[in-house]
């Protein structure tokens, strides 16, 4: 797994809330376990026309925005059917970061499972947030800072603690793995 302690990037923003999964990922490409192959997938129905062709002035579609990896949305992001495939097709297309003013408790952890980090700010502060300049996340001390503007956030120990460390709920199980061996063979 990733280790991530400071992100630095531009952000995209898609200031809306309510993007349900159905958004993120359509279920017509939820076909598949693998992790990779979603990036074209992620945000398809607001991406593309009926044609198929990219809607030019739609944030993942515009040039500057390609290398950028944190994401500055609204409300109650990920909302809508539980689908793993969403958190899958944003860190497909390279989204580290979220920066939401809340999310559904499924997508958040599916998230989080994945070794990334939603963040929950105030809407006040996510639109002081400017799309053309650097912002840099710090994981470690729990701060987002762009130029003079510095803002905390909150994150559980044991996720902030997996995601410096790159770890995930299997690494994390493995650690004990000498402790239940040891308990397994007592029962036996």
């Amino acid at each position: 797994m990733k280790k991530i302690e400071v992100i630095k990037s531009k952000p995209i923003i898609i200031f809306k809330d309510n993007i349900d999964t159905d958004i993120l990922i359509p279920k017509n490409y939820l076909k598949t376990t693998k992790r990779k192959g979603f990036e074209k997938a992620l945000f398809s129905p607001w991406r593309y026309d009926v044609k198929g062709e990219e809607i030019k002035d739609f944030p993942l579609n515009i040039d500057k925005n390609k290398d950028r990896n944190i994401l500055i949305t609204g409300d109650n992001f990920g909302c809508g059917s539980s689908r793993e495939h969403a958190a899958w097709a944003l860190i497909d297309y390279g989204i580290d970061i979220i920066i939401a003013g809340g999310y559904s408790p499924i997508f958040y952890m599916n998230y989080i499972n994945n070794n990334r980090l939603p963040i929950i700010l105030d809407e006040k502060y996510r639109r002081e947030l400017v799309d053309d300049i650097e912002i840099e996340i710090d994981i470690i001390n729990k701060k987002i800072t762009q130029e003079d503007r510095i803002y905390s956030f909150e994150i559980e120990d044991s996720f902030r603690e997996k995601l410096i460390n790159g770890e995930d709920n299997i690494s994390e199980i493995l650690k004990y793995e000498e402790l239940i061996s040891s308990y397994e063979e007592s029962k036996i």
